[in-house]
């Protein structure tokens, strides 16, 4: 997942939730995730020409970039001038952004997967979104709300509430994502419950791309001698 940050030469570290608001706010956010984008394409592309694999990038999308009219153009280039093939690219809503809109949301969200993109429903249960409406959006992955996870080890609601939206995003052929771990026992539960993937703390924190692709190599390397 691409992560935002800015290390501001008078201010140090400036944390996405302090300045991702206001950029929002103002309508820089479209210049910003303009630059996101296509810097997350190229990255993906330079680390497959540094011998790594082909991975997935996922990117986020505020509700200012999503309702903008230049969505799809913005998406096309990015893919265009990097030459990263469309299906590396899951771009990441969230619930509430699709719940104000229904009929127009499904109409960006079909346009975006006729790129070939794929899309991510991020901090899943934490919005109002029913069932009814669920279906009706071409996604492929639902992201578990943080909020379940943190307590899940010892909290009865919240590893009934996990468990359940696992087992209906697998019955609608979804991928799963649980956010947010960061204790062994929280991978156990969900490995338990076949939670198809985890992000967080536990495996490692944020990380800028030249650490990323050591961090991925030396895993990699870890990995095969078990």
């Amino acid at each position: 997942e691409a992560l935002l940050r800015w290390n501001n030469p008078t201010f140090g570290n400036i944390p996405p939730a302090q300045f991702i608001p206001i950029a929002e706010e103002t309508g820089l956010i479209i210049a910003i995730g303009r630059w996101v984008l296509m810097t997350a394409c190229q990255q993906n592309v330079d680390w497959q020409r540094q011998g790594l694999p082909p991975l997935c990038v996922s990117v986020n999308l505020s509700s200012r970039q999503f309702l903008n009219a230049e969505l799809l153009t913005i998406i096309r280039e990015a893919l265009a001038a990097s030459g990263m093939a469309p299906e590396l690219l899951e771009l990441e809503i969230t619930e509430t952004m699709v719940m104000h809109n229904v009929d127009q949301a499904v109409t960006v969200l079909q346009d975006i997967k006729k790129l070939g993109a794929r899309i991510a429903i991020d901090d899943f249960g934490a919005g109002y979104s029913s069932l009814a409406q669920l279906k009706r959006f071409p996604i492929d992955t639902l992201k578990v709300d943080r909020s379940f996870i943190h307590k899940i080890a010892h909290d009865t609601e919240d590893q009934a509430i996990t468990e359940a939206i696992i087992a209906m995003g697998k019955s609608l052929g979804l991928t799963i994502i649980a956010e947010g771990v960061e204790t062994k026992e929280q991978q156990d539960f969900l490995r338990g419950r076949a939670c198809d993937e985890m992000q967080g703390y536990y495996f490692s924190r944020p990380v800028v791309p030249k650490e990323f692709s050591e961090f991925f190599n030396e895993h990699a390397k870890s990995s095969r001698a078990k």
